[in-house]
């Protein structure tokens, strides 16, 4: 309990730290506009806009009244309840504010202005197939990254990026995680590989209309528990999640006419994120608290989602007749056991959001060494496309025909920073099955409620054991609290190997 006059200064705070959240999320707002339905000429001035707003919040932040405010509450937070909300608040924001008071509000604009545009120019070089253009622009990102990393203590360069998206891991410790899980999956890859198996699509020749593709997703979206009240779908070249408020929360996908998959597997994903916001405390809600802790944690959502449920055979008892009955024709001669294998059909692929669960870490760390490789001075921009292939060509034994099957495919580096842009997949993928397997623990007839068509269960002990927390604890230690184990990669492999066996 906090005395009156403690009180009041933690009010001042929280005051000034809600209109800094309020700028950032009309920031994010500019930001769903610029990737959904902005004019194509309107990227120059929209990256203006979003540094305007960018450098505003930086101020306000590091602002020398939120540095006081913070130090009069020392002694405050040290005699309140570990888990409530103002000592949580009070934990986190001295962390973002001994980190933001060494980035300057001028930096910051630029580095906002510049991803802006970068990120128009890499639709135009994706769509060209032409990495040229971009690497004038790149080159000047990798510069911001280096820049940013400087201001910080570390043992590795790419540390205080990693930091940024998952707090707690470092280059070493993500590299010692990467190397366990690579010689475990390895030998998965191989023995599945080895399988005869037919190389086309059941899908070849198909065509599923986009009208009812639209309908389809959103259906499954829907009864997985995504909330069309308080979010939407839209389309975009790279799907993503958006959260505005716990009451504004939007997705994105895209879509081919004749693969169904992809835009299927990507709002699955999308809303498996988009679950997690919505079910932030509501007393977190426009607060520095109310958003999810970690790219990591983030992504075991969505990959918990997509993968772990949206790829089970169970799923798929329910839901398959609804799909057979929107396009008769092209699943008349498909079962259901066909189907299954199909979406779980282990192929070496180039495009990482296309892989099957089994490769795609394989992707994730060739990104993961290629941002390393960047920031350590040891490859040159102008090479990243040669390196990257060389990189496919080793791990995956794949030629990549053009860039945009490549080192363009992805939006992390053209949209943001290089470094600490994709690990959170990996660690995302490992935490979706200690997340799943603690909630199955509890709940042993979880598979026939997905069977079912009853997602409630799981949608619930996620709420409440992982997402009504928003920020409030690191990414591990709410891992720690939610499934009573640090990160291990032992379920997933365990996961990975118990599935693969019986396809």
């Amino acid at each position: 309990m906090m005395n009156s006059k403690d009180s009041e200064k933690f009010s001042k705070l929280n005051f000034i730290l809600k209109e800094i959240v309020d700028i950032r999320r009309a920031q994010a707002i500019l930001i769903w506009d610029n990737n959904t339905h902005m004019p194509k000429f309107g990227a120059a001035m929209r990256g203006r806009q979003l540094a305007t707003l960018g450098k505003i919040a930086h101020e306000k932040f590091i602002h020398p009244e939120v540095g006081t405010l913070l130090r009069d509450l020392e002694k405050t937070e040290s005699l309140l309840p570990y888990s409530s909300d103002e000592a949580c608040l009070l934990r986190y924001v001295k962390i973002e504010y001994e980190k933001s008071t060494k980035l300057s509000p001028e930096f910051v604009s630029m580095m906002m202005e510049h991803q802006a545009v970068c990120y128009d120019k890499w639709i135009e070089a994706k769509a060209e197939n032409n990495f040229k253009m971009i690497v004038p622009y790149l080159e000047k990102t990798l510069e911001h990254s280096l820049r940013y990393a400087e201001h910080f203590k570390y043992d590795h360069i790419a540390d205080p990026l990693i930091s940024e998206s998952d707090y707690g891991f470092t280059a070493k410790s993500i590299q010692n995680i990467f190397v366990q899980l690579r010689s475990e999956l390895l030998p998965i890859v191989a023995d599945v590989l080895s399988r005869p198996s037919k190389e086309e699509s059941l899908f070849t020749n198909l065509s599923f209309p986009i009208a009812l593709q639209e309908k389809f997703v959103s259906m499954v979206a829907a009864e997985i528990g995504y909330d069309f009240n308080r979010g939407r779908i839209d389309q975009t070249p790279h799907p993503f999640m958006i959260a505005f408020s716990r009451n504004d929360v939007r997705i994105t996908t895209r879509f081919q006419e004749n693969d169904i998959t992809d835009g299927l597997f990507s709002v699955i994903h999308e809303a498996g994120h988009a679950l997690y916001e919505l079910g932030i405390a509501e007393n977190l809600d426009g607060t520095m608290l109310g958003e999810g802790t970690s790219s990591g944690v983030h992504e075991s959502q969505s990959r918990l989602w997509e993968n772990l449920v949206g790829r089970r055979f169970e799923f798929w008892e329910y839901f398959y007749p609804k799909l057979r009955s929107l396009f008769p024709e092209q699943f008349s001669k498909i079962s259901l056991n066909q189907f299954y294998a199909q979406i779980n059909k282990v192929k070496k692929s180039l495009i990482r959001v296309d892989a099957d669960e089994l490769t795609y870490n394989l992707h994730v760390m060739i990104r993961f060494h290629l941002e390393l490789q960047m920031l350590e001075g040891k490859l040159k921009v102008k090479d990243l496309n040669e390196a990257w292939n060389a990189e496919y060509k080793k791990d995956l034994g794949l030629d990549v025909p053009s860039d945009s099957l490549g080192c363009l495919q992805d939006v992390h580096w053209y949209s943001s920073l290089i470094g600490g842009q994709f690990q959170g997949y990996t660690l995302g993928n490992i935490m979706s099955a200690q997340f799943y397997g603690a909630a199955n623990l509890k709940n042993s007839n979880l598979k026939n409620e997905i069977r079912q068509g009853n997602f409630s269960f799981l949608r619930l002990w996620l709420n409440e054991n992982l997402h009504r927390h928003g920020k409030k604890y690191p990414g591990l230690e709410v891992l720690k609290m939610a499934t009573g184990e640090d990160l291990t990669i032992a379920p997933y492999v365990n996961y990975l190997k118990g599935k693969f066996s019986k396809l």
